[in-house]
């Protein structure tokens, strides 16, 4: 089966970027995964911790998008592992999402965005899904995680 999510309203909703899951990483605390991601466009910079302090998720992916701030130089190369460790910092920190994540066993996920073609699957569908794929690898870390933990003498 495959599972698909793009609202945070949805059933899987807690798979976006944009859903309410903060968590610490990096010493200081972020709202949303999509907070982190798009302030490490800037790491080192004041634009990162802008970016770390406005309310919402949208206004976070509208400022690391805006090009009139100098963006990383090594951006294209570490964004995917930037993302990976948000992600997986945001399930490990929350509970009840990591059960949803966990639940969904080796069912494939999709980000299903009519817009972005390298996150998601794009409007026909051809896109790379980089984030389904990625909350697939985190599900794997977790599995293992949780087994290492119900292997452990006790």
């Amino acid at each position: 089966m495959t599972i698909y999510f793009y609202s945070t309203r949805e059933q899987y909703g807690c798979f976006s970027n944009f859903s309410p899951h903060g968590f610490e990483l990096d010493g200081a605390y972020w709202q949303t995964s999509e907070h982190y991601f798009q302030a490490q466009k800037f790491a080192g910079t004041p634009h990162a911790d802008e970016i770390r302090q406005v309310k919402a998720p949208k206004d976070a992916a509208k400022m690391g998008r805006e090009r009139k701030r100098p963006l990383r130089p090594d951006w294209e190369q570490v964004k995917d592992e930037i993302m990976r460790k948000a992600v997986l910092k945001k399930f490990e920190t929350h509970a009840g999402i990591r059960e949803i994540l966990l639940a969904t066993g080796d069912d494939e996920i999709v980000e299903n965005s009519p817009i972005d073609y390298y996150w998601g699957c794009g409007a026909d569908g051809s896109g790379k899904n980089m984030l389904g794929k990625i909350l697939v690898e985190v599900r794997e870390i977790l599995r293992e995680h949780t087994e290492e933990q119900s292997d452990a003498p006790v």
